[in-house]
């Protein structure tokens, strides 16, 4: 297996064990749109990593990368502000991750970035509030497959 591959499933059940209680879609990275609806407790869509280009050392032939798997939540406005729900979502994912940074040993180093807040408009309804943010692993490997 990849270990591109293993990273990005090994986030996937961190998110799924961090918020049990919120509807997670994985979404091939296909330039596809998300599912127009919001579960009602909130919605976790959780995109292929990105890798870009590796840094490569030659002796041994070692390739070092900066995977970055993209993360946007949303939920519906309820009696609590939106801002302060979304929060608590990226709080209840990032709270995994500082807990483990080298993800059970298989990356270097892992981490979150801020929490930016976006507009999700939805075709024939009332644009919502939700969030994004990337989760970045870093790793070596000796194979770039």
């Amino acid at each position: 297996m990849a270990k591109s591959y293993a990273v990005d499933q090994a986030v996937s059940n961190l998110i799924r064990l961090a918020v049990p209680d919120y509807l997670i879609i994985s979404l091939d990275d296909d330039g596809g749109d998300r599912p127009r609806r919001i579960d009602p407790r909130g919605t976790v869509w959780l995109r292929d990593g990105e890798l870009g280009e590796p840094d490569i050392d030659l002796s041994p032939p070692t390739y070092h990368y900066t995977h970055r798997i993209p993360v946007e939540i949303a939920a519906y406005t309820s009696s609590e502000p939106l801002r302060l729900v979304l929060d608590r979502m990226a709080t209840m994912i990032a709270a995994p991750i500082k807990a483990d940074r080298f993800l059970g040993g298989l990356v270097n180093y892992i981490d979150v970035t801020a929490l930016d807040l976006v507009n999700i408009n939805v075709t024939g309804g009332q644009t919502q509030k939700g969030g994004m943010f990337d989760i970045i692993a870093q790793y070596s490997t000796d194979n770039p497959l």
